[in-house]
């Protein structure tokens, strides 16, 4: 095995270890082994590119990290000397960047139960197998986190001095922790309440959340300041004490500004104080946390669901064939049961939630609520409908891909049927259940006048679907493709398609001024039909010759 350069560095302190009674070869050992394993593991940053699996992956994704941190963190640095500002987005950022890796990468270590099965019946002590975890988890932290702040602490250096830099580089170790270990947390009260298979879909749903909480606490965050005319204003509130990006960025504000408000010492505190109570609470609670792992190999209680009547309707309402019944109650199960599919399309589904409502903040800031809502600003529902092209080209991968020899050997008469149903499925299960109750709650704001473009969105949204169906699919039956799969140009037909979103609000805005929506209506509703049937049967000819 390859002997890394993290370990050579370890070696410097492997004194250390043994003084706590941690055997240090054999904590080097296993470190070897997982990092070896790391190295064939495709990083979440590389999914839809087309990239050789040489060598480690993570290591050779570290450039974009720091591209990353030159783009979204250097510039502040160049905001002028409000210290608590620029460095509170900063932090924000670093905190977002940290825990969404940790929740999409890094959870496979935190929770990972090889150890309990392979090392503990070995002559091994737990001390030594906790000690191998937790630096396997700090040596990604360090070369992530160092990679994204490199060139700002850098630049921190020739702009604010050497002592500047180390404070911001203490802050930085302070914050890289909080954020490993509040993941951590987060999981162990999971754990402690689930078991087995209910356990991972808990899991599941928890990094869903996390990861569209680390968006939304980054818009509230850029707006708790007001800036007028590039003087910077903060009003303290209470509740900016749980908000820990406050914390790290008023201690460079205390001593270099002499800044010396009861908030910011209360912040500086809390930033050095919370890591360090964290980091011991963890170690008192690694034991049982470990413990708890034990579930995820139990699924004792996982229940047969019972049929859903609901797809039984929605099938025989929208599916004219037996067959096609058939494949819309098999798509929405899948649909509904994959984990992994659903770890993927939920964030996006949750972002076409968000992202409405935040750029209707947007225009609240600069209008009164009554000017809002007499306006047209409902227009920003479109903002979820970006999101319907980046789900449908999903629908072709699946951790089951090996069983899609199914779909040949079964007797289908119209290949077809298949898609039609599972996109069918798509939009049942995941479009209009995101688009209505996200248009009832526009209807209570803007009131019903405006239900003839709600109407006009939907459709559009179920012709997006074909024309998504159009651009990216390419294998005849969904499920079909292992997720490790690279599709060809895939950001240019994301965004090419949501530039196709764009296109469409900017018609729907005309026929709105012009007042021709039951016309346009009709369009769509016509377009749609003949769309579907003609995608559906060229794609039927395709197949079959």
């Amino acid at each position: 095995m390859k002997d890394f350069a993290s370990l050579r560095v370890l070696d410097r302190f492997s004194t250390v270890f043994l003084k706590l009674d941690i055997d240090y070869d054999m904590m080097r050992r296993i470190l070897q082994l997982k990092l070896t394993m790391d190295s064939r593991r495709m990083p979440p940053i590389f999914n839809g590119s087309k990239v050789k699996k040489d060598g480690n992956q993570f290591l050779k994704s570290l450039w974009i990290y720091g591209l990353f941190g030159l783009i979204l963190l250097t510039p502040f640095l160049f905001l002028g000397n409000s210290f608590l500002f620029s460095f509170t987005i900063m932090f924000s950022t670093l905190f977002l960047i940290l825990m969404t890796s940790m929740i999409s990468d890094f959870s496979a270590v935190l929770l990972d139960i090889r150890d309990k099965n392979i090392l503990q019946p070995k002559p091994i002590s737990n001390r030594t197998i906790n000690a191998a975890k937790t630096m396997h988890i700090l040596i990604y932290i360090v070369l992530l986190t160092g990679s994204f702040v490199a060139i700002p602490l850098v630049v921190s250096i020739f702009k604010f001095g050497i002592l500047f830099a180390l404070l911001f580089l203490l802050e930085i170790i302070l914050i890289s922790c909080l954020t490993v270990i509040f993941t951590a947390f987060v999981y162990l009260f999971i754990l402690r309440f689930f078991s087995g298979e209910f356990l991972k879909d808990v899991i599941n749903y928890v990094q869903i959340f996390l990861a569209i909480g680390m968006t939304v606490s980054y818009q509230l965050i850029a707006r708790i300041f007001d800036i007028v005319n590039l003087d910077i204003g903060y009003s303290f509130a209470w509740w900016h004490l749980f908000l820990p990006p406050f914390w790290y960025a008023a201690p460079l504000e205390l001593f270099f500004n002499g800044n010396d408000a009861f908030y910011t010492i209360v912040f500086s505190v809390l930033a050095i104080i919370i890591p360090i109570f964290a980091v011991l609470l963890y170690v008192r609670l690694m034991p049982a946390f470990e413990n708890y792992l034990a579930k995820l190999q139990s699924d004792s209680n996982r229940r047969k669901k019972k049929a859903r009547r609901l797809t039984t309707f929605w099938s025989k309402v929208l599916c004219r064939t037996s067959e096609e019944k058939v494949f819309y109650r098999f798509s929405s199960i899948m649909l509904k049961e994959e984990r992994e599919l659903k770890l993927k399309i939920y964030p996006l589904l949750g972002f076409a939630v968000v992202f409405p409502f935040i750029m209707l903040f947007n225009n609240l800031r600069f209008s009164s609520y009554e000017e809002v809502a007499s306006g047209n600003s409902f227009m920003v529902i479109y903002f979820a409908l970006i999101f319907v092209p980046s789900v449908i080209p999903m629908l072709e991968f699946s951790n089951y891909y090996k069983a899609h020899w199914i779909f040949y050997v079964a007797p289908i008469p119209t290949r077809a049927t298949v898609y039609s149903a599972t996109l069918k499925a798509t939009i049942i299960n995941y479009f209009m259940p995101i688009l209505i109750p996200l248009s009832i709650v526009f209807l209570w704001i803007f009131s019903f006048r405006i239900w003839l473009d709600i109407i006009i969105a939907l459709l559009v949204a179920v012709g997006l679907t074909i024309v998504s169906y159009w651009i990216f699919i390419k294998d005849p039956f969904p499920f079909s493709n292992t997720p490790k799969q690279a599709q060809d140009n895939s950001m240019i037909k994301v965004f090419g398609s949501m530039f196709l979103v764009g296109v469409m609000a900017f018609v729907h805005m005309i026929v709105t001024i012009v007042s021709l929506e039951w016309l346009y209506i009709l369009v769509l509703i016509i377009s749609i039909s003949i769309g579907w049937k003609l995608t559906f049967y060229s794609r039927k000819q395709k197949v079959d010759a």
